[in-house]
């Protein structure tokens, strides 16, 4: 069982996001939808569903939150076609965020919001490299800028099985901010590979 599930909150769409991230992955089903009642946002429905063999929850519980680009969901593409499907099913009805196209870290990447609100980095891996295929991603940016290091050992205290692994930082005068300190990490909690 994973130790660590990401959570998705939806104002009504929980269900209906879990359907068509389920549509996009392999691997992937509908595993229990539960109805909370009388909560303080009314009855909200939890959905558990996997996603390429991972573990996620969504919840319906009304429009008090809203997702951001600081949490994203990336996703290791096998080709450029894999890239360009998944790419077209969420920009429809979302919004791009970074434009698909050659970059410096990756021969094909693009960051699009879907029709739900969610950020999905959709990033084309090289042949061979074995990686999770959806990485739940944190973005340091405004008031937490160049916080990242210093969050990830935060975590290292607090979970007993974490492993850190590349901590790329920027070089004097490459980061857009003065206070950006770290362009790349990577970690591991209880076998879960997330980023930032």
């Amino acid at each position: 069982m994973q130790k660590i599930v990401p959570h998705l909150w939806y104002d009504k769409e929980a269900k209906e996001a879990a359907q068509f991230y389920i549509g996009l992955f392999e691997n992937s089903e509908l595993l229990h939808v539960t109805v909370l009642e009388d909560t303080p946002s009314g009855d909200s429905e939890i959905v558990s569903f996997k996603l390429a063999g991972q573990e996620f929850q969504a919840i319906s519980a009304g429009p008090y939150f809203t997702f951001n680009p600081t949490i994203s969901l990336m996703v290791a593409c096998d080709s450029v076609e894999e890239v360009d499907v998944k790419w077209r099913a969420l920009v429809d009805g979302g919004a791009e965020l970074m434009p698909l196209g050659e970059y410096p870290f990756s021969k094909w990447y693009g960051w699009v919001r879907d029709r739900y609100g969610l950020s999905w980095q959709l990033m084309l891996v090289d042949e061979g490299q074995t990686t999770q295929k959806i990485t739940p991603n944190m973005l340091f940016s405004g008031e937490s800028c160049g916080m990242a290091e210093e969050a990830i050992t935060f975590y290292t205290e607090i979970f007993d099985n974490v492993e850190v692994g590349v901590v790329s930082k920027y070089e004097p005068g490459e980061a857009q901010s003065a206070k950006a300190k770290v362009k790349y990490a990577d970690f591991n909690l209880y076998g879960v590979n997330y980023s930032n």
